[in-house]
């Protein structure tokens, strides 16, 4: 794949929302390592790239690797082996972060252009597909652990213990050096 740099919105109008999300049942969410959902609001501009542009852009950032496009699973979800970005390249859709039952729960939409970091634990489902055609792009760090699917239910405990081990990025998988992930 070609490794090509788009243009971004400048970090300093960059609209940027940090969430920490209690635990919910067997769903830990961001209480394991107390890191923060980050939602980039608009991180590329309009028009919004095609999907095989963001990916090169990731790709020549170095820090994660793209390895599906999809609208967003329906179901409550999270991952125990990896963190995860995805970037929605085309349509809106409204999403859940934490889980349907979570009193601190983030219930958004998200569109064309923007991107969302998902910490290891956290829930994450699309609600509605708002347009029609609502897709993003899931990545995850470099050299990472295959991710795995948890859906909160017994038996999955054991998954869990293996979010305190993962590692966060050094560098932004956007910005590279000073994005988001790497400040506070």
């Amino acid at each position: 794949m070609e490794k090509k740099l788009l243009p971004l919105t400048p970090l300093a109008a960059l609209q940027v929302e940090r969430h920490q999300i209690p635990a919910h049942g067997l769903i830990p969410n961001t209480s394991i390592q107390r890191l923060p959902l980050i939602i980039y609001r608009g991180v590329f501009p309009a028009p919004t790239p095609a999907a095989e542009q963001i990916e090169s852009h990731i790709v020549a950032v170095g820090v994660c690797e793209p390895m599906w496009k999809y609208q967003m699973y329906a179901d409550d979800h999270y991952h125990t082996t990896a963190h995860e970005l995805v970037v929605v390249h085309t349509g809106r859709g409204r999403v859940n972060f934490g889980g349907e039952g979570c009193q601190g729960k983030v219930v958004t939409e998200i569109k064309a252009g923007d991107a969302v970091l998902i910490p290891a634990g956290v829930s994450h489902r699309l609600v509605e597909d708002l347009d029609g055609g609502f897709e993003v792009i899931g990545s995850y760090a470099v050299g990472a652990e295959h991710w795995d699917l948890c859906y909160g239910k017994p038996g999955e405990e054991e998954h869990i213990a293996n979010i305190k081990l993962l590692e966060w990025f050094a560098k932004d998988p956007l910005y590279g050096d000073g994005g988001p992930a790497t400040t506070s």
